[in-house]
């Protein structure tokens, strides 16, 4: 081969086919109308045809990097929501994995820490989910200093804006006991900080304000309910949204969630009973428990098979022992006390969670006793939303009615509780007030959660020296039940009431 070829090939390979190879490899940050189709349905839960179109699009062009944040949408869905450990085992090693994919792509992109922090986001609330609590820690701690990077670095960045709020808001609950661990982690939040951000992600007209605006909304309705206990106002928004609760289950599931808590039992069955229920969606137990409590709470016979389908179905931990307390209690008002102490002995048997409902249930069944029948049917029918109902059962009745002096204690709670949310504050506050006389050094956890609710009315009429009186109040309690989430919300509320906040 003569010398003039061999520089002629030389050069062909440098100046043409080199180019041409690297540039084949060049990775990047595309996220195109497939990708965009794939993102709305996995909002939708429609996760099956999202992996379909993100795989399609892999192969389409192996080198964007969208899908690899698509596919992690994907896992956190099915993990969090439905905890089978044999997936989690398969797919944990799939998180870093993804993010030395990220760290390939162009870095003045706005999507590389965006991405990044996505990630990190939502595998700590994975692991979190299955007990790698301090792992879950520091992959929330990542994903809040690359979105707090992000937004400095791409201000007008939409996307980065809707998660750096969120973190921002959860950030901004931390108890003040860690608050050293969270400032040497470099974890700052404001609550009203990051509610303002993902209300400006909302309003924002941008391409990308379009396209990720539902994810935008999920956040800010549970967290403002949640968060600043805007109970009504969530309710509200979720009418003048016009959010489509049939087609779109992540909506309909926050729906759910959210009514159940506000003590609307009978809104939680239609959304559960009216939403779409063709095979494409994404098939969680977990609407199965949401219809078991929403039937437990009207006291309905066939609560049962909703629980037990739940039951049977669910490989996680959170609620389980839950699950089985409710339907222990199922079975102890319908009379049946052979199957009532079969699901404690379900109950006492199964693996628990962190979560104060499994631990609340473990300790009623450790402690052998039942409840006041006539007390838990006006619990349940109270908190789903059937005042008049709950507060027939009382007619003519008095806390001297009752042997137990828990239970006389309990009576005032709740009948304190059924004229709270019957909106009669005066005599609320009267039962209320009786109650913490009576049980502020009782471990059960009626007086702090009377306290609390004393907080609310007063809050809600403007009161703020009044309700922080009653917020510091329920602090200083220490019930054996439900303390951790007591103190969250009595936090939250002095914050609220902070001046010049």
């Amino acid at each position: 081969m003569s010398h003039t070829w061999k520089c002629f090939c030389r050069s062909f390979f440098v100046f043409i086919i080199l180019p041409m190879f690297c540039h084949a490899r060049e990775k990047k940050f595309d996220f195109n109308s497939s990708c965009q189709q794939a993102y709305r349905s996995i909002i939708e839960w429609k996760l099956k045809e999202a992996s379909r179109l993100i795989e399609q699009e892999r192969i389409l062009s192996p080198d964007n990097l969208i899908p690899v944040l698509l596919e992690n949408y994907v896992d956190f869905f099915e993990l969090f929501f439905n905890e089978d450990p044999s997936i989690f085992k398969e797919r944990q090693q799939l998180y870093l994995r993804r993010i030395d994919l990220i760290n390939s792509g162009p870095k003045n992109s706005p999507f590389f820490l965006y991405c990044k922090s996505a990630i990190h986001f939502q595998w700590a609330a994975i692991l979190m989910k299955f007990g790698h609590n301090w792992d879950a820690g520091w992959a929330f701690r990542k994903s809040f200093m690359q979105a707090s990077d992000n937004a400095r670095l791409f201000p007008s960045f939409t996307p980065g804006l809707i998660n750096f709020g969120a973190m921002e808001v959860i950030g901004g609950t931390i108890p003040d006991g860690y608050r050293w661990l969270s400032r040497m982690m470099g974890v700052r939040g404001s609550v009203d900080e990051g509610l303002q951000m993902l209300q400006t992600a909302m309003s924002r007209k941008d391409d990308w304000s379009s396209l990720f605006r539902n994810e935008a909304i999920f956040y800010y309705l549970y967290l403002r309910f949640n968060i600043k206990n805007d109970q009504r106002g969530v309710l509200e928004l979720i009418d003048s949204e016009h959010l489509d609760l049939i087609n779109n289950h992540l909506f309909a599931f926050l729906a759910t969630s959210l009514n159940l808590k506000n003590q609307r039992a009978t809104a939680a069955v239609r959304i559960i009973q009216q939403r779409a229920t063709t095979t494409e969606y994404f098939s969680t137990p977990l609407w199965d428990l949401q219809l078991a409590y929403a039937k437990l709470h009207h006291l309905d016979p066939d609560a049962a098979v909703s629980f037990q389908r739940f039951l049977n179905r669910f490989k996680g931990k959170f609620y389980v022992r839950d699950a089985w307390q409710k339907l222990s209690w199922h079975y102890f008002l319908t009379g049946n006390m052979e199957k009532a102490n079969w699901a404690r002995g379900r109950l006492l048997a199964s693996p628990g969670s962190g979560i104060e409902a499994d631990k609340q249930a473990m300790h009623e069944a450790q402690a052998g006793q039942w409840p006041n029948p006539l007390l838990l049917k006006a619990r349940l029918l109270n908190d789903g939303g059937y005042y008049q109902e709950a507060l027939a059962l009382f007619q003519g009745l008095s806390a001297a009615n009752f042997k137990q002096e828990t239970d006389k204690i309990e009576f005032s709670y709740r009948v304190g509780r059924i004229y709270d949310d019957l909106g009669n504050d005066i005599k609320a506050l009267n039962y209320y007030a009786e109650v913490v006389r009576l049980g502020e050094t009782k471990k059960e956890y009626y007086a702090a959660r009377a306290a609390l609710q004393t907080a609310f009315i007063y809050e809600k009429k403007g009161d703020c020296a009044l309700a922080a009186l009653w917020f510091n109040k329920c602090l200083a309690m220490k019930p054996s039940e439900y303390k951790n989430s007591l103190d969250l919300r009595a936090k939250a509320g002095l914050l609220r009431c902070r001046p010049n906040r």
